[in-house]
C-alpha cells in the first residue's frame, strides 16, 4: 500500500527535531525507520510531518556511566549486539539485539525507534521492563529520567511519543557475575516479530537464589512484568513451579499467529526454559 502524503524535513541536531516536532502536533521522528515505514505504508501511522534524525551521529554511542551504561538512542542495532561494554556488563541487551529481525533491519533499525515505537511483540522494550532501565526523554520542558515500568503506555504509545518529545539515551544497569540472564522467543519465522518471549533475570548470594526479574513480550499492549512468577520463586517454588505462574496477570490478544490461549501456554514454556538458562549462567 502507499502511504498517506506527508511533508519531510531533516533534522540537523536534537534541538532542531524538538523544534520541528513542536511545531506539528501530528509528525513524526523516523531514523532507521524499520518500525515507522510498514506502518505508514498500512496507514497506521497518518503523519502530517517526518523528521528524519538517521543523521544525527552524536546519538550513536554507547558509554561507561558508573553503575550503568549509557546508550544513545540511534545506535543501531548490530552495534549494540557487537559492543564489548555491553557484550561484558549486560549481555542480556547485547545477545537479544542480535536476534531481532534479519541483517537488514539490524544494520538499519536503532534501539531507540524500537523502544519510542512501543510496539508489544518487540523484543527489547521486555528486556528493559526486567533490566529496570531507565529512559532519558527530552522535550518543551527539558530533559527527564523515564524508568521502563512508565514508559511504555500502551500498544504503539510510550512516554517519547507525547507531541515534541524525543528517546535520546537509554541507560541499563551493569549485571555482575552473580546475576543470571536469558531472553527467548518463539516466533514463525526468522524475520517475524515474537509470538511470545521472555526475559528472566535471576539473582544470586552465594549461590543462593535471592531473587528474580521476569518480563514477557506480546502477552499484552505493553510488556508485562510477571509479577507471579517472581513471587513464587522468592517463595522457594523451583523454575518449573514458579513458571506455571506466567500467565497470570496477563491479557494476551488472539491473531493470525496464536491464540490468547496459546500464547499464555508459550509464556509457561518459554518462562520456564529462559529461568533454566538464567540459572545455567
Amino acid at each position: 500500500m502507499i502511504p498517506a502524503s506527508f511533508d519531510y524535513e531533516v533534522a540537523e541536531s536534537v534541538e532542531h527535531a524538538l523544534r520541528l516536532l513542536g511545531s506539528d502536533a501530528e509528525a513524526k521522528l523516523i531514523a532507521g525507520g524499520h518500525s515507522l515505514v510498514p506502518a505508514l505504508k498500512l496507514r497506521i501511522a497518518r503523519p502530517s510531518q517526518l523528521v528524519d534524525i538517521g543523521r544525527l551521529s552524536g546519538l550513536s554511542y554507547v558509554r561507561d556511566a558508573g553503575t550503568q551504561l549509557a546508550i544513545g538512542a540511534l545506535t543501531r542495532h548490530k552495534a549494540v549486539r557487537d559492543d564489548p561494554l555491553l557484550q561484558e556488563h549486560c549481555p542480556i541487551v547485547s545477545t537479544t539485539a542480535g536476534m531481532i529481525g534479519d541483517p537488514q533491519v539490524r544494520h538499519r533499525g536503532t534501539i531507540g525507534g524500537s523502544l519510542a515505537h512501543g510496539d508489544p511483540a518487540s523484543d527489547l522494550p521486555a528486556v528493559m521492563l526486567a533490566l529496570g532501565a531507565e529512559m532519558v526523554v527530552r522535550g518543551p520542558d527539558g530533559e527527564r529520567t523515564v524508568p521502563a515500568s512508565a514508559f511504555f503506555a500502551g500498544v504503539f504509545e510510550t512516554a517519547a511519543s507525547a507531541p515534541g518529545h524525543m528517546l535520546v539515551e537509554v541507560r541499563v544497569p551493569k549485571l555482575g557475575d552473580a546475576t543470571g540472564w536469558s531472553y527467548l522467543k518463539l516466533r514463525r519465522r526468522a524475520q517475524d516479530w515474537a509470538t511470545v518471549g521472555v526475559a528472566a533475570l535471576v539473582y544470586r548470594n552465594g549461590g543462593d537464589v535471592v531473587g528474580a526479574s521476569v518480563a514477557l513480550t506480546n502477552m499484552g499492549g505493553t510488556p508485562v512484568r510477571a509479577q507471579a512468577v517472581e513471587d513464587a520463586l522468592a517463595a522457594g517454588a523451583s523454575p518449573a513451579e514458579a513458571a506455571a505462574h506466567a500467565a497470570e496477570g496477563t491479557a494476551p490478544s488472539s491473531d493470525t499467529a496464536a491464540s490468547a490461549e496459546f500464547r499464555g501456554h508459550l509464556a509457561r514454556v518459554l518462562t520456564r526454559r529462559a529461568l533454566d538458562e538464567a540459572l545455567s549462567r
